[in-house]
């Protein structure tokens, strides 16, 4: 266990940790505990790339952070998870003389949406929160190797209980949509793909983590209605309402995941709370289920991924 708990905050995990001379990615970096990662990491003294996909809003953040610490080293990268040839050339253009990445940060995420679908058809959910940030991150790969201990953290999702990867039809194709059941699969990706990317590379110095925020109000939600709400109130242990986080408090297990000594030699975990989560137990409403820390299906998941892409990634050399 360590010292920190759901209750511990982003100014709290990164006391002491000096960040000077490494450089880190975070995407959806225009809003919510994309910006509170960003603003620690720069705290410590990471030069930060911000990803968004809209760049008044990017800039807007940019700024704000510029205003509260004009020593902040931000970077802009303009890029749409939802459309895999915006990620092709912002990957590029991330690249394009840098010649490590010691940490990466999937933060962006979509929720709950109605149907809907990224530029090359896959249902949003599934195609912006995990083969979009598949994609980067393969793409970024020459930059995380180089780095002599590189991180990539995803953030998945308590909502992963919802739902494991239909791998028969991860696109809706031929059955009905289902908002909660598409996010949690969505999640569970984001989750098993932490274990992939671990198998690959832990031993090559590149380690992966998935993390669970916690419930917190941010733009997320913004798709959500009453009934949504409703049912998220319910959700937790005996019909009780979750505890709520603030942003620091939510975006604090991300950054113990990409800092922490705890995790040096560690890696292909789910974390919450800062901490590395427990098995989940039934009724209960904490830990990982088992299907999205599963190898075998970690593996089934970059297959399709490849698949669906059209694309194969090979970093044995």
């Amino acid at each position: 266990m360590s010292a920190f708990n759901q209750h511990s905050t982003t100014n709290e995990v990164i006391e002491g940790i000096d960040l000077s001379g490494k450089t880190a990615l975070v995407t959806g970096a225009s809003a919510g505990l994309g910006v509170e990662t960003v603003r620690t990491l720069a705290s410590a003294g990471a030069h930060v790339i911000m990803v968004a996909r809209n760049e008044e809003k990017l800039r807007a953040a940019q700024q704000m952070l510029l205003v509260e610490n004009p020593a902040f080293h931000l970077e802009l990268q303009v890029l749409d998870l939802a459309d895999l040839d915006s990620v092709r050339s912002g990957g590029a253009a991330i690249l394009s003389g840098r010649a490590t990445l010691d940490i990466l940060i999937n933060n962006a995420g979509v929720m709950a949406c109605p149907l809907a679908r990224t530029a090359q058809g896959f249902e949003l959910q599934f195609g912006t929160n995990h083969l979009g940030h598949f994609l980067l991150t393969c793409l970024l790969m020459p930059a995380l190797l180089a780095a002599p201990a590189a991180r990539v953290v995803s953030l998945s999702s308590a909502g992963h209980k919802m739902a494991a990867v239909n791998f028969d039809d991860p696109n809706y194709l031929h059955r009905d949509y289902h908002k909660w059941p598409a996010y949690g699969a969505a999640k569970t990706a984001n989750a098993l793909f932490a274990v992939g990317l671990e198998a690959r590379l832990g031993a090559k110095g590149v380690h992966a983590y998935a993390v669970h925020p916690g419930m917190i109000v941010t733009e997320l939600g913004r798709h959500l209605v009453q009934e949504d709400y409703d049912m998220l109130t319910a959700s937790g242990p005996k019909g009780t309402a979750p505890a709520m986080k603030t942003v620091p408090q939510g975006a604090a297990s991300s950054i113990w995941a990409a800092t922490s000594a705890e995790l040096t030699r560690l890696g292909g975990v789910y974390i919450e709370d800062c901490n590395v989560a427990q098995p989940a137990v039934s009724g209960g409403n904490g830990g990982v289920e088992s299907y999205a820390i599963d190898s075998a299906l970690a593996e089934q998941l970059w297959q399709l991924s490849e698949e669906l892409l059209g694309q194969s990634f090979n970093f044995s050399d």
